[in-house]
């Protein structure tokens, strides 16, 4: 027997597609559910194997078993569109593409759950990309046309300082230090301009790090909670870098709160998350997250652009130079906010190296 035809190979070729199939018996038990099944539904495979269809698949008024027979009765296939499943924790919409399995030996219901919210929120995500390739092509280029008359304003005001006398230099010298200053918001709004020097790091010495810059400037009220997942394995990156990304959004969390608040970080392990045009079997994410007053609807949309603020004492850079600096390490950064929960996610991909080393996580 070849090796591709073993149950395992067919096994690893359902654990790597993106949607959750699982398989149900002519009493509608679950017999059978892949990997991306188990992290759409957030159960454990020893958890629900055995379970019957309506606990597997809760769609709240609209029971799923009636369509299950159904399409077990006539042999035909169908599909439910936006389907919410209700679970305890957490509710989400797909699409349940169900197929009779009508063998003598293996009869039953097939069903595939393909989650539109994660559709919805790649769609987004090539959106964001996309806006953020574009500002910094329109930024290079206005940086160019502004730093050449700006260099050629700053010599001719040095010359000019040769000429004049001493009373007459602090205008020079004004002409000077304001070049120097639109010389240096430009490099700002540039953002990073070295690649990262990567290597082996613990994200939680990161983070642990944050936590200590931010505490000493917060006020008393503000408490910054770790929520961190042990099981993180060492992602490959910059740390300096990491931790002027994670610093920019940690300080802007603690400006938002104010004199009282509550800081979140949690990491987790993220499954089949796509990032641009690529998929990650696996990725770590980031959670930084704050009780405060959120971000205004309208600049939700726009806050990773250079010198978009909510704030009057705000250079609007921050979250920009975050987005460029995590880009750098293939990663992104996402946000959602309502008021008292506002959420910034962090996903940096983990080598592939890392998949057989994560306790419920590695290969079948």
């Amino acid at each position: 027997m070849m090796a591709s035809d073993t149950p395992s190979f067919y096994r690893r070729i359902l654990d790597n597609l993106g949607d959750g199939v699982l398989l149900f018996d002519k009493k509608l038990t679950l017999g059978y559910i892949n990997m991306p099944g188990e992290m759409l539904l957030a159960v454990s495979a020893r958890q629900v194997l055995g379970a019957h269809a309506r606990l597997v698949l809760p769609c709240g008024e609209q029971p799923i078993e009636p369509d299950l027979m159904h399409a077990m009765a006539t042999g035909i296939s169908l599909t439910k569109r936006n389907v919410t499943l209700v679970h305890p924790l957490h509710a989400i919409t797909v699409n349940l593409h169900i197929t009779p399995m009508t063998e003598d030996d293996a009869s039953g219901v097939l069903v595939q759950v393909q989650q539109m919210d994660r559709h919805l929120r790649i769609s987004m995500e090539e959106q964001l990309l996309a806006q953020q390739n574009a500002a910094k092509s329109l930024l290079r280029g206005l940086a160019h046309e502004i730093k050449n008359p700006l260099g050629g304003l700053r010599g001719a005001a040095q010359l000019l300082e040769r000429e004049l006398q001493d009373e007459l230099r602090e205008y020079t010298q004004i002409i000077i230090e304001e070049s120097d200053r639109l010389q240096s918001l430009l490099d700002r709004m540039l953002g990073p301009n070295k690649l990262p020097q990567k290597t082996w790091l613990n994200i939680h010495r990161v983070l642990d790090r944050v936590t200590q810059l931010v505490q000493v400037e917060v006020p008393a009220g503000v408490r910054i909670i770790r929520d961190y997942d042990p099981s993180i394995p060492e992602i490959f990156g910059d740390a300096d870098q990491l931790i002027q990304a994670i610093l920019n959004i940690v300080r802007n969390a603690a400006q938002a709160l104010g004199m009282h608040g509550r800081i979140v970080i949690r990491t987790r392990i993220d499954r089949q998350v796509t990032i641009g045009e690529r998929r990650h079997r696996m990725a770590v994410k980031v959670d930084i997250v704050d009780d405060g007053p959120g971000i205004k609807p309208e600049l939700l949309n726009h806050i990773f652009y250079p010198m978009v603020t909510g704030r009057a004492d705000g250079t609007g850079l921050g979250l920009s130079i975050a987005q460029g600096l995590i880009s750098q390490h293939g990663g992104l950064i996402e946000c959602s906010s309502v008021p008292g929960n506002t959420v910034f996610s962090l996903f940096l991909p983990l080598e592939e190296d890392h998949e057989t080393s994560v306790p419920g996580l590695g290969r079948r």
